[in-house]
């Protein structure tokens, strides 16, 4: 049987990979701070470590036989939120710490292990962002540039950016000096049901969604951050374990962009959420709000040629699954 072991397993996306893995057949270990926070966990095993400790890490790989191993690995651990939480500057010193922390000690320990028992099967996915991507090259909300080739010369408009792009080479690195099998992909907004949907670390889909799920049919007013016209694309949580899964079951390291290309304007995201819900409203702008670039747009040409991978879902669908499920939330708190 292969055995894969998932850290950041309690979160949003880890615990959705947990979810395949296991319709796949997988035996899996879950590793987080916390266990997922709206559904139970299906892993066979669940750890509850931090990762910023060299021990749990230690820890996290051992299995009953000492030669004993993990297929596979998926590192979506990390200290990390939407706008509110990321680009205020309050957090970056955390954010850079904790994530950086995490990804060494990890692959730092997987190198021990391998060492230890003269063995190295184990692969590592990591989870990259979009926000590697140059500022210069998303300042026009209609025409943003995020190709893959288009990271260096490096200027991510965030800490949280330049940490992941960070991770990344240190990813490499360990690949090279240590021969470690990677895979490496930069997401471009990942949203979905069971994600965080208030609280400050939500990102703008689950945010509109809590917006407008909240107000009345009619007569109801909106905070939107920035002037709504910054463009972004956004991608559905099923299509996204898909293309990972696709990544770590080939040859190719990466790194790869895993997003949608049908990129939207905030405000035309708040209309599909309206239409969704059946409600009209007032909006508000808050232009001193932290919104990050301009414009961002996954750019998919080299995931299509190396994988045969392509989003299906249109946004509105995407929506409408999410806003049903943040609905249901926001009912089961009044």
């Amino acid at each position: 049987m292969k055995r894969a072991l998932v850290f950041g397993a309690g979160g949003f996306i880890g615990s959705h990979m947990v979810r395949r893995l296991k319709s796949e057949g997988f035996w899996v270990r879950g590793v987080d701070l916390k266990l997922p926070e709206y559904s139970s966990s299906p892993a066979d095993e669940f750890l509850i470590m931090d990762l910023r400790d060299q021990l749990s890490c230690t820890k996290s790989l051992a299995l009953g036989q000492t030669r004993d191993y993990f297929n596979q690995v998926y590192q979506f651990a990390a200290d990390m939120g939407g706008a509110g939480y990321i680009f205020t500057g309050d957090n970056d010193a955390n954010v850079m710490h904790n994530s950086a922390t995490i990804n060494l000690n990890v692959l730092q320990a997987q190198v021990d292990f391998n060492s230890a028992n003269s063995i190295n099967k184990t692969k590592y996915f990591y989870s990259s962002s979009a926000c590697i991507y140059p500022e210069r090259n998303q300042l026009d909300a209609d025409n943003p540039h995020c190709e893959e080739s288009s990271a260096y010369p490096a200027d991510p408009d965030s800490e949280y950016g330049w940490e992941k792009l960070f991770s990344e080479r240190l990813y490499f690195a360990y690949h090279r000096n240590y021969e470690i099998p990677i895979a490496v992909a930069r997401f471009h907004n990942i949203f979905g049901p069971e994600g965080t949907w208030d609280g400050g670390r939500e990102k703008s889909p689950a945010a509109i969604c809590r917006k407008i799920g909240k107000l009345p049919t009619s007569g109801g007013e909106i905070e939107i951050w920035g002037d709504g016209k910054q463009s972004r694309s956004f991608l559905y949580i099923d299509e996204c374990i898909e293309a990972v899964r696709r990544l770590m079951d080939s040859n190719f390291k990466g790194p790869v962009n895993i997003g949608s290309e049908e990129m939207v304007t905030i405000n035309q995201l708040v209309d599909i959420v309206g239409q969704i819900a059946g409600k009209t409203f007032s909006r508000k702008y808050l232009l001193d709000a932290p919104m990050g670039v301009r414009g961002r747009n996954s750019s998919n040409d080299l995931i299509r040629r190396e994988l045969g991978w392509d989003y299906n879902m249109s946004l509105a669908e995407g929506l409408s699954r999410t806003y049903a499920w943040i609905h249901s939330q926001i009912q089961l708190t009044k």
